[in-house]
């Protein structure tokens, strides 16, 4: 039989994840002696842990290569796609905020404001709530960096500690909303393999449950 196929976010996720799994009683020696493989089977149980970057998490569980995937809210919010998104995990806690240098009173006055992000599209979302005109201008690095150089007023990123923002003199001057590790299906998967697939979302449900109480 066809392994589950759960794609596994790079990184921090991919070891939150993991820790639950064994939690769960899945054997996961296989991805903790990785290596350099990507693509690892647990050895009690009909899975296959494939192991990706955020986006293609999202792109892998979409177009059902992978039946399950565990990826951020940032990702998902940022990238979108056609699947369901079933648990939040309770791991990778941190918060979408809108950061300004220190002193500036941000909704001070009409002008266009023009923002900073890594996020465009949860930028861009977030201000037509508030039914404001912004320029947004795409950074790939260090975001902070753009207010401080003057090419932005402001910045949209993920903080957690808002130790990087006040080193380099900004302060959060509205949180945009919270985020953490999402579990989402591939549609078609669940429909077809929903006796596989329903048990082990049910699964990890009841513990997460068991944890919150």
């Amino acid at each position: 039989m066809k392994p589950i196929r759960i794609a596994l976010t790079k990184g921090r996720l991919e070891e939150k994840s993991i820790e639950l799994f064994e939690q769960l009683g899945y054997d996961c020696t296989a991805v903790r002696e990785k290596g350099r493989k990507l693509i690892l089977p647990l050895a009690n149980a009909n899975i296959e842990i494939v192991l990706a970057k955020a986006a293609d998490v999202v792109t892998y569980v979409e177009n059902g290569v992978c039946d399950i995937g565990v990826v951020g809210k940032d990702t998902i919010m940022e990238k979108g796609g056609t699947f369901y998104e079933v648990a939040d995990l309770g791991f990778g806690k941190c918060r979408f905020a809108l950061a300004v240098p220190k002193g500036v009173d941000f909704y001070e006055g009409y002008h266009t404001r023009c923002i900073a992000s890594k996020y465009v599209n949860v930028t861009r979302t977030f201000f037509e709530r508030k039914n404001m005109d912004v320029n947004i201008v795409k950074i790939e690095g260090s975001v902070e960096l753009a207010p401080i150089l003057g090419l932005s007023d402001a910045i949209v990123d993920i903080v957690e500690t808002g130790t990087t923002l006040k080193e380099n003199g900004l302060v959060i001057a509205e949180y945009v909303c919270d985020i953490s590790a999402r579990m989402i299906v591939n549609i078609a998967s669940l429909k077809l393999r929903k006796n596989e697939i329903e048990p082990f979302i049910n699964r990890i449900e009841r513990y997460l449950e068991g944890e919150a109480e």
